[in-house]
Formats: C-alpha cells, sequence, structure tokens
C-alpha cells in the first residue's frame, strides 16, 4: 500500500469515527465537535495556502464555513436571546472573513477567524457538567436534522 491510499484509509477511519461519535454525542458535544472541526478545517487551510496548494486551501476553507454555517442555523433565537443573536452575527461575519482570506490569501483573516472561534468555544467549554446534563435531558430526541446529519 502506498502512501496515498494509507492517508485516504486514515481519512475514512476518521470520518467513521467522527460519524461514530457524533451518532452519541450529546447536543453540547455536537456544537464542541462541530467548533473543533471547523478549527481544523481553518489550520489545514492555512497550511495549504502557505504551501501554494490553492486547490486544497479553497476546499478546506469551504468545509469551515460549511460547518460554521451549521452552527449558525442550530441557533435557538426563542432560547437564546440577544446572546443567539450576537452569535449569528459573528458566525456571518466568520464566513465572510473566511471568504475575503480565501479570495485573498490572507493567512491573517485565518487568524483572526480562528481566534474569534477559540473565544466562543472557550465559552462553550466552560458552561459547568450539570447544565449541560439538564439541557441534554431537556431536549433529548429534538435535535435539529444539520446536527443529527452533521459531516464534521
Amino acid at each position: 500500500m502506498n502512501y496515498a491510499n494509507n492517508q485516504a484509509a486514515m481519512q475514512q477511519y476518521t470520518q467513521v469515527g467522527n460519524q461514530s461519535t457524533a451518532a452519541f454525542a450529546n447536543p453540547h458535544r455536537l456544537i464542541q465537535m462541530l467548533m473543533e472541526g471547523a478549527l481544523e478545517k481553518i489550520s489545514k487551510a492555512k497550511g495549504f495556502m502557505e504551501n501554494g496548494n490553492i486547490a486544497r486551501k479553497g476546499e478546506h476553507i469551504s468545509w469551515a464555513i460549511s460547518i460554521i454555517e451549521g452552527l449558525r442555523v442550530s441557533l435557538d433565537h426563542s432560547q437564546g436571546g440577544e446572546i443567539s443573536q450576537n452569535l449569528e452575527s459573528l458566525y456571518v461575519y466568520m464566513m465572510s472573513r473566511l471568504t475575503d482570506a480565501n479570495v485573498q490569501n490572507s493567512v491573517e483573516m485565518l487568524d483572526e477567524v480562528s481566534e474569534l472561534l477559540l473565544d466562543i468555544k472557550s465559552g462553550w467549554d466552560a458552561i459547568p457538567q450539570d447544565i449541560i446534563e439538564n439541557h441534554a435531558k431537556s431536549v433529548e430526541g429534538k435535535l435539529p436534522d444539520n446536527l443529527a446529519k452533521a459531516k464534521i
């Protein structure tokens, strides 16, 4: 088996692992996984950008935009109030910056979006476990289709 085949096999194994984890994750963990996935795609896009691999850079930026769009549409404005409105604006801004980063080949814009997403993720990660468990019980079986079927 050559290197390319090994890479393809490893990517498929990782994808199956991510899908299995997502199938059993609570909504809080799914959001964490989406954020982690977007950060990973941005990081890889940065590497491809720095190495001049334009096609792969574009693929990973597009993938990050799709993940952030999934985060945006999963917001519950009836429960989230002003916070969900602010997050929606921030997600829209991040998607715009990623698009600009792709067109302008801007590592700085990729870094900006990564920093914003890391800030949101750190707040999300700091939610106490008892709140996570109570929320998971209250939304059991009510996960939006776009999150339940998310491809990370």
